[in-house]
């Protein structure tokens, strides 16, 4: 998988992780998916949530180019959903993402989702390696690696979470 390897883990594991959380509490994407006028039950959104978990473990397992394209899939979802919502000014305060975490629908979320879906897309075309393949190659028993893979993922969750609502106070906040 050579340079995709780290990132395509990171987005993952940051998709997984963001089931996890809907599938735990769907309330957030719930009220999201009716602001879009999709009345999609609870019991709908926990089942979406867990196989977005499923999805992102596979392709952390197995690295298979069936299980990229299922990632990449997700996101590209993701992104025109939370593009619409922008272009059609629909008042959607979270856009579900992380379950109960607030997540603004931002243009910077569309960015984000755009790239990691080109991540997860291309490791879907040129094939991946299993978590167990790249730490085999790495140094310190990979826990350098691990420590990265990890550290991305906190960032790029912050990055969809808490910057968005720094950047709208930021920008609403009068001059000092």
């Amino acid at each position: 998988m050579g340079v995709l390897g780290g990132p395509f883990l990171i987005v993952s594991l940051l998709l997984a992780g963001a089931g996890a959380m809907k599938a735990y509490d769907p309330a957030n994407t719930v009220g999201a998916l009716r602001r879009f006028r999709l009345p999609v039950p609870s019991w709908a959104v926990r089942a979406g949530g867990a196989a977005e978990l499923a999805i992102g473990l596979a392709a952390v397992a197995t690295g298979a180019r069936w299980a990229a394209a299922l990632v990449a899939a997700s996101y590209a979802l993701f992104t025109v959903f939370v593009a619409i919502a922008l272009l059609r000014r629909l008042p959607v305060g979270s856009c579900g993402c992380f379950g109960k975490v607030d997540t603004p629908a931002s243009w910077l979320h569309v960015v984000i989702d755009a790239c990691v879906t080109g991540v997860a897309a291309a490791v879907a075309i040129a094939g991946g390696d299993s978590l167990a393949v790249i730490l085999r190659d790495q140094p310190a028993g990979g826990v350098p690696f691990v420590i990265f893979v990890a550290t991305g993922v906190y960032l790029l969750f912050v990055a969809l979470t808490a910057l968005p609502q720094l950047l709208e106070t930021m920008k609403s906040a009068p001059d000092a």
